[in-house]
């Protein structure tokens, strides 16, 4: 992608991302977003099929660098030198804290089942391993089932409720879901 193709991709992202501040993700229409970025809406759809297209492509964005196999330090955090699966979910707070201005917009209605999905899919990757070092009878994808839902839930219920820490919110998930 050009220097003039990625400004406009971020002025479109930006453009959603601050309607959905204002409204949830059904109530914004494309037509909203073109206005918001000044863009003509040829310029839009040679960037994104549709609406749901633009809502896929900023998870992707999100998901790409807040599951990272290697954090490095920045600046509102360093879990550079931590290594486990509950530094891995604080790490993935903080980053996700910084979107909090606009993802309760994403996560009401159908815009939630966009992003739910591909957070899941993230998350069955992240715990996928350590299902089989839970010791008890309990079936391995149930486990697995079990970590991803309690999460992604836990992350919905936080964006309701933003008045506590990514580590106090990943204190009360491994205290409800242990960690082997």
């Amino acid at each position: 992608m050009d220097r003039r193709q990625k400004k406009t991709r971020s002025a479109i992202y930006n453009a959603f991302t601050d309607l959905l501040k204002e409204e949830s993700y059904s109530k914004i229409t494309v037509q909203q977003i073109i206005d918001r970025a000044d863009i003509g809406r040829t310029t839009f759809y040679s960037h994104f099929e549709t609406k749901d297209d633009l809502l896929r492509s900023l998870c992707n964005d999100i998901f790409d660098h807040v599951f990272s196999d290697s954090p490095g330090k920045e600046k509102t955090h360093d879990f550079s030198c931590v290594k486990g699966t509950a530094a891995r979910i604080t790490h993935i707070l903080y980053h996700l804290q910084e979107h909090m201005d606009y993802l309760p917009g994403i996560l009401s209605e159908e815009g939630g089942d966009i992003f739910m999905s591909y957070f899941k899919e993230k998350l069955t990757e992240l715990f996928a391993p350590i299902k089989s070092k839970v010791s008890s009878d309990i079936p391995g994808d149930y486990i697995l089932n079990h970590m991803v839902s309690d999460f992604s839930e836990t992350v919905r219920w936080w964006s309701r409720n933003t008045d506590y820490s990514p580590e106090e919110i990943s204190s009360f998930f491994l205290k409800t879901t242990p960690l082997p």
